[in-house]
């Protein structure tokens, strides 16, 4: 299942954030994937696409990062699977 999470960065954290990512890396679950991320031009939200079999693997890796950022997150589909899941449904 792919995932878009929106992490919103604590004011004030930023530098600790990337202090913790440098030594720490990013300290997910093997199951969980990284796909692919960017950051707003303030420096203060990051959109990440991840992969995971489900969000108890995300929250599992949230669990090392929550005390520098709020998470929000949302499952998400390819387009091309919003384009099959639109045009299944009709008649043929």
């Amino acid at each position: 299942m792919l995932y878009m999470v929106i992490e919103h960065f604590r004011p004030g954290k930023i530098k600790e954030l990337y202090k913790r990512f440098d030594e720490k890396g990013r300290m997910m679950p093997e199951s969980v994937n990284y796909v692919n991320s960017w950051i707003d031009e303030n420096v203060e939200i990051c959109y990440q696409v991840m992969e995971s079999p489900s969000e108890k693997e995300l929250n599992d890796w949230i669990s090392h990062w929550d005390d520098l950022v709020d998470f929000e997150i949302i499952p998400v589909i390819t387009s091309a699977e919003a384009r099959a899941k639109v045009f299944q449904s009709e008649p043929r």
